[in-house]
C-alpha cells in the first residue's frame, strides 16, 4: 500500500501546500506540582499544593495543528473564535511555536471563554500522577453573529486551501466553533467543490455532516450513527454515514487499524478496506492519536495519494505519536522515515 517512495512523495509535497483547520481551539494547561513543597492552608487546613512550573500547549484543533506543523505543512489556516481573557493569550503564544501557522481567522469573542482543560500534575517519588483536570469551557449556545463570522472567514479562505479539516470538540450541541449553521455551510461548500478533500471529526455529532469526509471512531461509527429506519441495528451505522455524507468515511478501530467506507459499495456497511495498524511494542498513550491520524490522512490526500494510501499513512503517524508517552506526540519528518525503515525490516 505505502512505498519509500509515497512517503518522500508526501513528504516533499506538504510543504508547498495550504491545510485550513475549522474548529474548537483549547487551551491544554498543565500545573507541575512538587509534592515535597506541599503546606497546610491556614485558612482550610486542606493541603496547599505548589505549583513550580506550568506548561501550556494548543490543544483540541490545536492538536492537530501541531501535528500537521511537526509532518512539515507548509501553511496551516485555523478558522476558530477564542474568549478575550488570559487563556486566550497564552493559546495565541502557544500557537506563536508552530511554524507555518497563520492566526489572522482567529479571532476573541468578549463574552465567551477561551476553552482550557487544566491539567494539574503531582510529580512525587519520581512518578507523575494527574489530579482531577478542571474545565473550562462555553455551556450556551454560540451567537449568531459569531457564526456569520466564522462562515465569512471560511469562504474567504476556501478557495486558498488545498484541505480542511473539521473538529468538532464541544460536546454541547452549537455551543461550539461548529454549529447547526456552519455544518449546514459546509455541506454546501462540499457539494459545490466535491474535489477538495475535507475531513471532519465530531465527538456527538459525526453523523449531522454531509458532503465531506468523516473520521468517527467505532463507537462514533456504529453506535453514535445507528439508529434511524434501522433502530438499534448497529451495523446501520456505517451504512447511515457513507449514505448521506456521500464520501468516503476513515473509522479508526485503535490496534487494528483504520476500517475504509466507500459509498460505491453495494453494502457500504462492509468495510471497502481495512487498513491494519502497524505494531508497536512497550507502552503507548493515545492522547492525541486520533488527531495525528487526521494529519496524516490529510497530508496524504493533498499530495494526490488515495484514500487507501492516506488511511494507511494515517496509521504510520499515529503509530509514531502513541509512542511518545506523557505528551501529545507528533511526528517529524525524520521519525516517520526511521518508523518506515522499522515496519520494513520486520517484513
Amino acid at each position: 500500500m505505502l512505498t519509500t517512495e509515497l512517503i518522500e512523495h508526501i513528504l516533499a509535497t506538504i510543504p508547498n501546500r495550504t491545510v485550513g483547520v475549522l474548529g474548537d481551539l483549547f487551551l491544554d494547561r498543565y500545573l507541575d506540582i512538587d509534592a515535597t513543597r506541599n503546606e497546610p492552608s491556614v485558612e482550610t487546613g486542606l493541603t496547599a499544593y505548589q505549583v513550580t512550573r506550568v506548561r501550556a500547549y494548543p490543544g483540541a484543533a490545536g492538536t492537530v495543528m501541531n501535528n500537521l506543523a511537526a509532518l512539515g505543512v507548509g501553511r496551516i489556516y485555523p478558522i476558530a473564535y477564542i474568549g478575550d481573557d488570559g487563556e486566550g493569550y497564552e493559546l495565541r503564544q502557544a500557537l506563536k511555536l508552530l511554524p507555518g501557522v497563520d492566526q489572522r481567522a482567529i479571532f476573541s469573542v468578549p463574552d465567551r471563554r477561551t476553552p482550557t482543560y487544566t491539567k494539574p500534575m503531582l510529580h512525587e517519588n519520581g512518578t507523575a500522577t494527574e489530579l482531577n483536570r478542571l474545565d473550562i469551557k462555553n455551556r450556551v449556545p454560540t451567537a449568531s453573529h459569531v457564526e456569520e463570522h466564522i462562515i465569512e472567514l471560511l469562504d474567504e479562505a476556501w478557495p486558498q486551501l488545498d484541505a480542511l479539516i473539521v473538529l468538532d470538540q464541544v460536546s454541547e450541541v452549537d455551543c461550539g466553533v461548529v454549529t447547526k449553521r456552519v455544518r449546514e455551510h459546509l455541506a454546501e461548500l462540499g457539494a459545490r467543490d466535491p474535489q477538495k478533500f475535507v475531513l471532519a471529526d465530531s465527538r456527538e455529532q459525526v453523523r449531522e455532516f454531509r458532503n465531506v469526509c468523516v473520521k468517527p471512531n467505532e463507537r462514533e461509527c456504529y453506535i453514535q450513527s445507528a439508529g434511524g429506519p434501522a433502530g438499534d441495528d448497529l451495523s446501520f451505522g456505517p451504512y447511515f454515514l457513507v449514505k448521506t455524507c456521500q464520501r468516503p468515511i476513515f473509522c479508526t478501530a485503535g490496534e487494528r487499524g483504520i476500517w475504509l467506507f466507500k459509498p460505491e459499495g453495494e453494502h457500504p456497511q462492509i468495510p471497502s478496506h481495512q487498513l491494519p495498524a502497524y505494531p508497536v511494542t512497550g507502552p503507548i498513550d493515545i492522547c492525541g492519536a486520533g488527531d495525528s491520524t487526521s494529519a496524516g490522512i490529510t497530508s496524504a490526500m493533498v499530495s494526490g495519494l488515495t484514500h487507501e494510501q492516506a488511511a494507511a499513512f494515517g496509521n504510520l503517524v499515529a503509530s509514531i505519536t502513541i509512542q511518545q508517552i506523557g505528551v501529545t506526540g507528533t511526528a517529524p519528518p525524520e521519525k516517520v522515515r526511521a518508523r518506515w525503515r522499522e515496519v520494513n525490516a520486520k517484513v
